[in-house]
């Protein structure tokens, strides 16, 4: 009886995986096979199509949406965001971790608390306090911002990480020498990897998706690619096969950084996950 009961239970997990696959997947194979299609097969279902690229030469060919320089600026912002975010917060995530400070866990809370103020509460401070600073129309402004908003996130992956590295290998280390630098640089680092490159990723992918407070930047040179999207859709309607072909675009750093990667952020997910 329990083992008829368990088999069931598997079906109707394997099942309910497999729909939810198919209920993320779909969307995006949508997406992907429209950005082959000519204008008059968008609304064509059927998978019988003949496939054109001329989707996305149009986009990168017409001036009006300047794709290859928003490709650029959401390059630029993305990648120094983790630039800078990764080291702190590894930094930020030892010192909360190891060092035990009166009001040290307030504070922990504190930073991790600004992760739920919604981000529409805050953007007018954000632009009046950007524009007395005359930092408005600059790739630097939205890095701040992106910092601000993935670095609470970073801080509270990695110090899980770091808390599970048994106190006793620092320790040692000490003993025998190693300073405190050291020991973050040579045992800290390298045994928190699987987390530090999972909190990576999803700044990179928080930061490479912003689209609220890039609305900020009105100078079309600088838009990031998120605020471009939003140009193929006009009085006129949406055209579908720009906007996707646009959209596999997008996506296509993600793809390439998970494969790089994948081994690290397998691990970290599934370490973060038994934790």
């Amino acid at each position: 009886m329990n083992r008829g009961r368990s088999r069931l239970w598997d079906i109707a997990t394997t099942a309910l995986v497999i729909l939810s696959g198919v209920f993320i997947l779909l969307p995006i194979l949508w997406v992907f096979l429209t950005a082959f299609k000519s204008e008059i097969d968008v609304y064509d279902l059927s998978l019988l199509f003949k496939p054109t690229v001329k989707n996305f030469r149009e986009i990168f060919s017409n001036p009006q949406f300047k794709l290859g320089q928003a490709l650029g600026s959401s390059l630029i912002v993305a990648f120094s965001t983790i630039a800078i975010a990764i080291p702190v917060s590894t930094l930020g995530a030892y010192g909360f971790a190891r060092f035990r400070m009166i009001g040290g866990r307030l504070a922990f809370f504190s930073v991790l608390a600004t992760q739920f103020v919604p981000a529409v509460v805050i953007i007018i401070p954000f632009f009046l306090l950007a524009r007395d600073l005359g930092m408005l129309d600059r790739h630097v402004t939205l890095i701040v911002i992106n910092l601000a908003i993935v670095t609470p996130f970073a801080i509270w992956m990695i110090m899980g990480f770091i808390e599970g590295i048994p106190l006793d290998t620092e320790e040692s280390a000490m003993v025998d020498g190693a300073g405190r630098w050291r020991v973050i640089r040579d045992i800290v680092i390298p045994m928190a990897a699987p987390g530090i490159i999972t909190a990576a990723i999803f700044s990179f992918i928080l930061s490479w998706n912003e689209f609220l407070f890039a609305l900020m930047i009105s100078q079309q040179d600088l838009r990031t690619w998120p605020i471009t999207l939003a140009l193929f859709s006009d009085e006129q309607g949406v055209r579908w096969e720009y906007l996707s072909a646009a959209g596999v675009i997008a996506m296509a750093p993600m793809f390439v950084l998970a494969l790089l990667i994948q081994k690290h952020f397998v691990k970290g997910m599934t370490m973060g996950a038994v934790r």
